[in-house]
């Protein structure tokens, strides 16, 4: 106990100071991220990830508290996906590789002894939903920070009821981390997560969702395991629905995420955060009630109808211009801007003329995108 609140408390010092202190590296290196009018330092997810892998190894070290192999193997894991991802914001990646690179980490860490071939090989299409989910979420300030932090601990009560310290170990220093991390990244953001801390982020959460897990029905896994990430769940089914009906390339970055479309209903960045951590936390205390007997099974379908419906409503919201504006199938013009090669943000003053993300479909600037808007496309 008292180890565990050291530890903590540890990373979150430590994650605070080291992305403040990574910033200036970032800046000097190019590596930022330029959909908004002011460059975006992306090292956060380096803070993030060094301090969970050294904080999570010196107790394994010292022998206070042992990771066990599947925290070990997890963490291992992880941090292999965190160098792909600081790889993908030093330079530009194609996706397909950052989707084979975590299916090959996913591959190398489910349990296939408790859950059988069928069931390891769907639990590694769900890790990189998940991984590949909670990177898509890094378009907006806090978002992703705010949905591990309340994940971390939802998949720790789980852990912890399964006896599996190590795990909730983990897990508790990866919520510090990343609260340490927000200090610097709730609106208007001074760092960012990047692909480097939200993939390691996602990879990790979803890995020990898994463990705890093991040995469980499958249906009733697959509907806990929704629970504790509906949220990014809800926002993948709504991106691949969305370009799916305007014509759009799967893989085309756009301003069609759950944020985008919360700030065109009015919403500021950190209304955007509140709203969907709360959402966020409903589906992982079901979750956890779930898992540990306290409520029927089939609770989760509530999560499922309550993202289903969130999908359907916010779906007719137009998010992308007119088909002339300088993109195709109505892709509203997000151009290159340089740099490491990331695509043009959404926002009000400074946007580009020919954005029609920063337009209303007639043309006229949306009164709902402003210069202080940090909801990048995403």
């Amino acid at each position: 106990m008292l180890y565990g609140i050291a530890a903590a408390t540890t990373a979150l010092l430590l994650a605070a100071v080291l992305t403040a202190l990574l910033r200036a590296p970032a800046r000097r290196l190019g590596v930022l991220d330029r959909r908004r009018q002011r460059p975006l330092p992306l090292f956060g997810g380096v803070a993030v990830a060094l301090v969970t892998c050294l904080v999570a190894a010196a107790g394994e070290w010292t022998g206070v508290a042992p990771l066990g192999d599947d925290a070990r193997d997890v963490l291992v894991a992880g941090a292999a996906v965190a160098l792909l991802g600081l790889v993908a914001d030093v330079r530009r990646v194609k996706a397909r590789f950052l989707i084979g690179g975590t299916a090959v980490a996913a591959v190398c860490v489910v349990p296939y002894e408790g859950a059988g071939v069928p069931g390891g090989l769907l639990a590694v299409g769900w890790i990189v939903c998940v991984s590949v989910g909670f990177r898509a979420l890094d378009h907006s300030d806090a978002l992703t920070g705010t949905l591990g932090v309340v994940t971390a601990f939802g998949v720790g009560v789980c852990a912890a009821a399964e006896v599996m310290d190590g795990l909730a170990a983990l897990l508790s220093v990866l919520a510090a981390a990343l609260t340490g991390f927000l200090m610097h990244n709730w609106p208007p953001a001074r760092v960012g997560l990047g692909s480097c801390g939200s993939l390691f982020t996602g990879f990790v959460l979803a890995s020990a969702a898994v463990f705890t897990r093991t040995g469980y029905e499958l249906a009733s896994s697959a509907g806990v395991l929704f629970a504790l990430t509906a949220v990014a769940g809800a926002d993948v089914v709504l991106v691949l629905l969305s370009r799916r009906l305007a014509g759009r390339p799967l893989l085309r970055r756009g301003p069609d995420h759950l944020a985008h479309r919360l700030r065109r209903l009015g919403l500021t960045p950190p209304g955007v955060t509140i709203l969907l951590g709360v959402a966020a936390f409903s589906g992982v205390l079901v979750a956890v009630l779930v898992h540990l007997g306290w409520a029927a099974e089939s609770r989760v379908l509530w999560v499922a109808g309550g993202a289903l419906l969130v999908v359907l409503a916010l779906l007719p919201i137009r998010v992308y211009g007119p088909r002339g504006s300088g993109g195709s199938g109505g892709s509203a013009g997000f151009g290159r801007t340089g740099g490491t090669g990331r695509t043009g943000r959404i926002g009000g003053s400074g946007g580009s003329p020919g954005s029609g993300a920063s337009r209303s479909p007639h043309g006229s600037v949306s009164p709902q995108v402003s210069a202080r808007l940090r909801v990048r496309n995403g």
